[in-house]
């Protein structure tokens, strides 16, 4: 398939910014600058936005070669390994993917994974066997063939080096076979649609066989960019591939940076400091869709949570606590204290902006029934005291500052934690599991809520940083995990809606959109899962 005929059946459909009804836009003071015309608006509130393009660019024509592009994600690349990465669009994962590609890509708009190296992804009529095909020609930055064998080998080693996602793929997948050099087969110990998740996440970024010599490992992959320099938490400069097998990049180099702070980004976008960005802090976006920049929107849910640790020893390990709590605080406060009432507070896994959005009713907020329930946990021994973890940051202490006055005012004794950066309270939380509540982001993605749920909740789950068990909620997630249409994985979700009501593993607030933008010159950047673009068809102009 060449290039242009690709690119026609690949490229996303218009989708215009949506507005919730009743909702009042200001204009914004550029507005007809627009490409292709007409007015751009100001969405007064994140209730405003919805899943899908905003401030569509006419059609571009014929891609100028040559230059580079900036992109500034959300944080700094640490890793170049997929194995040793949370394979995502806040974490590296456009990053990576430029060196690595991935196997299938999700398309949110159609919202169904497409090939992306890989030619066709077909499961058996019990969706217990899977059968890839993979394109011909393609091979890695060192020459070498990726093959089938290339394929297995690479996810056997992300396994064996206990990826992020290799628990559950352990769980769900009993075998691969590789019968030729452009089939792999994937054997499955039940049904599962996700699968096609993994293959667009970290297990289908395929490593050459070549790039582990022994410890010594070099980031040597079948996409569309090659290793230039890398200067870790400062910037991954990155050299377009002429072999690619689906013809060389438009851009003959890619600057990977990260721009500490959402405004500041966004004033760079605007400035032409940098070219594109992933954002995930709400007035930064609103304000670079009111400016008629393009780019893609995205709510995952789960994007406002607290998290609370359960074990043994921990005031959260008390269901009463975690009631009262829950009871306690108020998400609409919370967003009218942290985001000038411009957020998306709720008390649900899956918001209305959700294609999982179940009617299960959200617990509530009542002071009087908090204070009541921690009452009863103060009789039995607990004395009230819990520490928040928070960064050295202005939306966090917000937030940490009304958690506080809220749980303070049923009875609790709440002191705050601050810790410098979002490296230090990840570490806190999934490593060594020393906090009582911190904020946090599931960010359950629309294409499959299976892996996300799974990796939180599952009893023993290598991220279950809250040490969350239940053994209902665990034959809940073998459920969702075995469904294969939408309408029993719906059905299944509206039971774990159900389960989390009664047994709060964590504090719902609400939402949080997040945005891959670029400027008005720059086209060709595709949107994937998890908030990950693809630069391989990226141009400026």
């Amino acid at each position: 398939m060449t290039r242009s005929s690709r690119l026609g059946s690949r490229r996303i459909a218009a989708v215009t910014l949506a507005v919730t009804a009743g909702m009042l836009l200001a204009s914004c003071s550029d507005s007809g600058d627009k490409d292709g015309g007409g007015a751009t608006e100001t969405p007064d509130s994140g209730s405003a936005l919805k899943i899908g393009m905003v401030n569509e660019q006419s059609d571009p024509g014929t891609p100028t070669k040559g230059g580079t592009l900036t992109f500034s994600g959300f944080s700094p690349v640490t890793t170049l390994d997929p194995a040793k990465a949370q394979v995502a669009g806040p974490t590296g994962g456009s990053e990576l993917g430029a060196i690595y590609d991935v196997l299938m890509r999700y398309d949110p708009i159609a919202m169904e994974f497409k090939p992306q190296m890989a030619a066709s992804l077909e499961p058996s009529s019990d969706s217990k066997t899977w059968t890839l095909k993979l394109r011909d020609g393609v091979t890695f930055s060192d020459g070498t063939p990726m093959d089938s064998a290339a394929v297995k080998a690479s996810i056997t080693r992300y396994v064996t080096n206990r990826g992020p996602q290799s628990a559950l793929w352990v769980e769900k997948v009993s075998s691969i076979d590789t019968p030729d050099p452009t089939t792999v087969v994937f054997n499955l110990n039940s049904p599962w649609t996700g699968i096609q998740t993994m293959l667009a996440t970290g297990p289908g970024m395929i490593v050459a066989p070549t790039a582990q010599q022994g410890a010594q490992f070099t980031p040597i992959g079948a996409g569309a960019f090659t290793l230039e320099n890398f200067s870790p938490n400062v910037e991954l400069v990155l050299a377009a591939r002429p072999d690619y097998y689906d013809g060389a990049p438009n851009v003959d180099k890619l600057k990977l940076i990260s721009i500490v702070g959402g405004q500041a980004t966004a004033e760079a976008l605007k400035t032409g400091g940098i070219d594109a960005a992933y954002l995930r802090t709400l007035a930064p976006i609103l304000d670079i869709v009111g400016a008629g920049l393009p780019g893609f929107i995205d709510i995952p849910s789960l994007g406002y949570i607290a998290n609370v640790n359960q074990a043994p020893g921990r005031p959260g390990n008390d269901l009463r606590v975690r009631q009262a709590m829950t009871y306690a605080i108020d998400p609409e406060a919370l967003n009218t204290r942290v985001n000038e009432g411009k957020g998306m507070p709720g008390q649900v896994i899956f918001q209305d902006t959700s294609r999982w959005h179940n009617d299960v009713a959200p617990v509530g907020v009542d002071p009087a029934k908090a204070k009541t329930l921690l009452d009863q946990a103060k009789a039995d021994g607990y004395d009230g005291k819990i520490t928040f973890l928070a960064m050295q940051e202005p939306s966090a202490q917000a937030t940490s500052l009304a958690v506080q006055a809220m749980l303070n005012a049923v009875g609790f004794d709440t002191q705050i934690e601050y810790v410098n950066n979002v490296g230090d309270l990840v570490k806190r939380m999934y490593v060594d599991h020393d906090y009582d509540m911190t904020t946090a982001a599931t960010s359950i993605s629309e294409a499959d809520p299976y892996e996300r749920l799974y990796s939180s909740l599952k009893t023993g789950g290598p991220n279950n940083a809250l040490a969350y068990s239940d053994a209902q909620m665990d034959g809940l997630l073998d459920q969702l995990g075995a469904a294969v249409t939408d309408s029993d994985k719906k059905a299944v979700l509206a039971k774990i809606q159900t389960r989390s009501n009664e047994t709060l593993p964590w504090q719902i607030w609400g939402n949080v959109p997040q945005i891959d933008v670029w400027n008005k010159n720059v086209h060709g950047i595709e949107p994937s899962l998890d908030g990950i673009v693809l630069f391989d068809e990226a141009w400026k102009n």
